[in-house]
């Protein structure tokens, strides 16, 4: 029986992979095959990252062994002993950092991970306070997608009083949107003085979050009989018309009774295929969610479940501080966050994720 470490001989395995690889990308059949050759190259180029932190970490384990030998024969040369016992655990606190690392690279990537995102956003209890938050919510992630170098495609905008939006639904087009935006959904709950209330009280309200991977065709199939497509006139705030054609959409889906409208484009048409990729994303979402629900019953960690139901973050306003009660982070620069400096939170988030996937993981093992 072989006595070498498991975790050791997963590394060196995908070092041989990647060896092995290269070798094949050489040959003059597969240089011939244009389509062999993009799928070798991209496992190639993903393996990449993973081979570089391998090998450095095996070297590591090598120099290890050996200051421990050193620290160990240092025939009573304390100077010699104090220097080796030293680089001993400079080394392995490296090690502790590196296979933490390593355990998140071994992590297979979600392919949905650099999908687009299609975020929707819904004021819950607290009235007209309500809505404000949920546009505060929607200026935040417009500025965040600008931080982060995405572009925002509008879907659909139901407009309150005050400034505020009943509910605002929209596309995140960049480099890992969803895979970085996807715990954002849940209920999130902010605690302020509303601009209306002339006792100064605090006030609780609530908005929605919901942030699916948009869908392509091939992962939802949708027969047409199963849809009941109305059109009306596009509304503004109050319920007053701004268009005077029969342009906006809502599209029912009657075996789950999913519901989507789209009024943002003047073209029935466009507003047709945009409220078509939501339900494709929502019905996604929802295979998505059954398959996280069983396995969270499995688990205690929720971060990854995106449950709408569950309270997932509080803005106190007063305190000037945010609470994420999934993973217990609490920050007091809520100012800045609502200003679009959100990548702490958003990382935080994505690294208890994968740390979640590796536990799971290991108890599949």
């Amino acid at each position: 029986m072989s006595d070498v470490d498991p975790f050791v001989a997963r590394l060196q395995g995908a070092i041989e992979r990647h060896e092995a690889l290269a070798e094949e990308m050489a040959r003059p059949d597969v240089l011939g095959d244009v389509n062999r050759l993009r799928e070798l190259a991209q496992e190639h180029s993903g393996l990449e990252p993973l081979v570089r932190a391998a090998k450095a970490h095996l070297k590591s384990l090598a120099d290890l062994e050996g200051a421990r030998e050193v620290a160990g024969d240092a025939d009573g040369d304390p100077e010699l002993a104090a220097l080796a016992q030293a680089e001993v655990e400079e080394l392995e606190a490296a090690q502790e950092a590196a296979v933490e690392e390593l355990l998140r690279l071994l992590v297979p990537k979600d392919p949905l991970d650099d999908r687009p995102a299609v975020v929707e956003i819904r004021a819950g209890t607290g009235g007209d306070e309500a809505a404000l938050f949920a546009a505060d919510l929607y200026r935040m992630y417009s500025r965040f997608a600008s931080e982060s170098g995405w572009k925002i495609e509008l879907i659909n905008t139901s407009e309150a009083t005050l400034g505020g939006v009943k509910e605002i639904s929209f596309t995140v087009r960049g480099k890992e949107a969803y895979g970085r935006l996807r715990y954002e959904s849940g209920v999130h709950r902010v605690q302020r003085v509303p601009e209306t209330e002339s006792q100064g009280r605090i006030h609780t309200s609530a908005a929605t979050v919901a942030v699916l991977p948009e869908a392509e065709e091939v992962d939802v199939e949708i027969e047409p009989s199963d849809l009941k497509i109305d059109v009306f006139r596009s509304s503004g705030p109050g319920g007053q018309s701004v268009n005077t054609t029969d342009s906006a959409v809502r599209i029912t889906h009657i075996p789950t009774g999913l519901v989507v409208s789209c009024q943002d484009e003047k073209s029935q048409h466009k507003n047709k295929a945009k409220a078509l990729k939501v339900l494709r994303s929502r019905l996604l979402d929802r295979e998505i969610a059954e398959q996280e629900a069983e396995r969270a019953r499995e688990r205690r960690t929720q971060v990854g479940t995106g449950d709408r139901s569950a309270k997932i973050r509080t803005y106190n306003f007063p305190q000037n501080r945010l609470t994420d009660h999934r993973i217990g982070l609490t920050t007091h620069r809520l100012d800045a966050i609502m200003d679009g400096d959100l990548a702490d939170v958003v990382e935080a988030l994505r690294v208890a994720g994968v740390e979640e996937r590796i536990a799971a993981g290991t108890d599949a093992a």
